[in-house]
């Protein structure tokens, strides 16, 4: 029997899991969905299966993917967890076995199984498959018709260590680059860089050492360069040993940022330091000449995670900020200025444009008042050649997940389509999936489909054309 899960903050509320699978064939829906949209959007995020074992984190809960397949104007629902090794061994044992941030606490069951992850952070569609990600292992298929699980995937056993949650897909070449942090084992300083081709292939994979071990969530790619942010959130055998935080805000260490051309290597790359501050997102970037140029959401100290002495730290919320790189022979530094005085997270921007110049941009934001981690209470269009920020404030209690973007069309110009988002109606204690037209995101939704039941706060979402 399945003991009550623990009053802990991130589960409870729509924090708490739904713990069901279902599917709705035709989805209420009150205004009138763009006839244009002909699309299957996939949103991924945690819902435990049973009661953690140990603390529990956000992070730590069993992937599940909630799928919207939109045409002709109707909505057809389905949800289905990630069998990953661990989920299945969990099922049969009826517990919880696992401790994500500290495999010292994994049950003795767990010894000389090989854990596949969680596969709970986000969801990519690339050459032809459909990859439940996070961060700790390598990506976790799944059929995009079904949402049936389907196992690991490694490229053809090509992809050794695991995978981020934010891989990077060129546009204009279709490939998908991605890295891989504490790539020789938790709590390393190494890291792996990958390129994926249009098809499918792993075509590279390099290598290096970061300054520590920390936790690298997401990276920077342009037309010309990647970048690795490291920040101080270390990682440490030692402290998880003491009984003290695995993972935690380190500011001394401050903030390292490795540049290599892509055309270049590893060996080439080229490290600038600035102070401690954290990303968990970036938005956009593109190369200027000597410079880059990076919009990002950044917190001045990591929020969820603890201080080195195990107290919480202060991060108040992530803003827009906009990032320079001096890529000068004589320059050694990082420009960092706000955009915004709005906190907020989850940037997207119409992905046709990425790693390149871009104008518009969309995120979750807290606005008047919204205090907690995941509690945006609007949805922002911010224009970058006006510099001018529009907002769709949503009811009060209302939550929205991260917007989305979907073009018109596949030659529509930037910004020319719709944004959606999975928002969480407080009152009524259920989810809708929202869609607004993106050049006019303060006039609020043109349709929302309607579930009957939540879709827990989870992270990221992608969409793929229907066939």
């Amino acid at each position: 029997m399945t003991a009550p899960y623990p009053a802990h903050p991130q589960l409870v509320g729509n924090y708490a899991p739904i713990r069901m699978e279902c599917d709705i064939d035709d989805v209420i829906v009150r205004g009138e969905l763009p006839g244009d949209l002909d699309i299957t959007y996939y949103r991924n995020g945690p819902d435990p299966q049973f009661p953690p074992r140990g603390g529990h984190h956000w992070f730590a809960g069993d992937g599940m993917l909630h799928m919207f397949h939109i045409r002709d104007g109707r909505v057809r629902y389905r949800n289905r967890w990630a069998r990953t090794v661990k989920w299945t061994l969990e099922r049969r044992e009826g517990r919880s076995l696992y401790n994500a941030f500290n495999p010292l606490e994994n049950d003795p069951v767990t010894q000389g199984v090989t854990e596949d992850g969680l596969a709970n952070t986000n969801v990519v569609w690339h050459g032809g498959r459909l990859l439940a990600l996070e961060e700790g292992h390598a990506p976790f298929e799944i059929d995009p018709l079904t949402l049936d699980s389907i196992g690991t995937w490694r490229f053809d056993d090509r992809l050794k260590g695991p995978m981020t949650a934010h891989p990077k897909i060129d546009p204009k070449t279709g490939e998908m680059l991605f890295f891989g942090y504490m790539a020789a084992g938790i709590f390393t300083p190494d890291m792996s860089y990958q390129a994926v081709d249009a098809t499918g292939e792993l075509t590279r994979s390099e290598c290096f050492a970061a300054p520590f071990a920390s936790m690298v969530h997401d990276f920077i790619v342009t037309d010309e360069h990647v970048v690795f942010p490291i920040f101080p959130v270390t990682g440490s055998l030692e402290r998880a040993m003491r009984g003290e935080p695995p993972f935690a805000w380190d500011p001394d260490k401050g903030t390292h940022i490795g540049v290599m051309r892509r055309d270049g290597s590893v060996e080439s790359m080229r490290w600038y330091e600035t102070d401690p501050c954290y990303v968990f997102h970036p938005m956009n970037a593109y190369s200027d000449g000597s410079r880059i140029v990076a919009h990002v959401m950044q917190f001045e100290e990591v929020p969820l995670f603890p201080r080195v002495d195990g107290s919480p730290t202060a991060p108040g919320k992530a803003r827009l900020a906009e990032w320079t790189i001096d890529l000068a022979d004589n320059a050694n530094g990082v420009h960092r200025r706000y955009l915004d005085d709005v906190g907020g997270e989850f940037p997207r921007l119409d992905e046709r444009f990425a790693c390149g110049r871009y104008r518009h941009g969309f995120y979750a934001a807290s606005i008047n008042g919204a205090r907690e981690v995941a509690d945006f209470n609007a949805i922002v269009h911010h224009d970058f050649s006006l510099d001018r920020r529009d907002e769709y404030m949503l009811p009060d209690g209302d939550v929205t997940g991260e917007p989305v973007f979907v073009p018109k069309s596949g030659d529509a110009e930037e910004g020319d389509g719709y944004v959606l988002s999975v928002v969480y109606r407080a009152a009524e204690n259920r989810s809708d999936l929202v869609v607004l037209d993106a050049g006019n995101v303060a006039d609020g939704p043109v349709a929302c489909a309607e579930l009957p039941h939540r879709v827990p706060y989870g992270f990221h979402g992608n969409w793929k054309y229907n066939a």
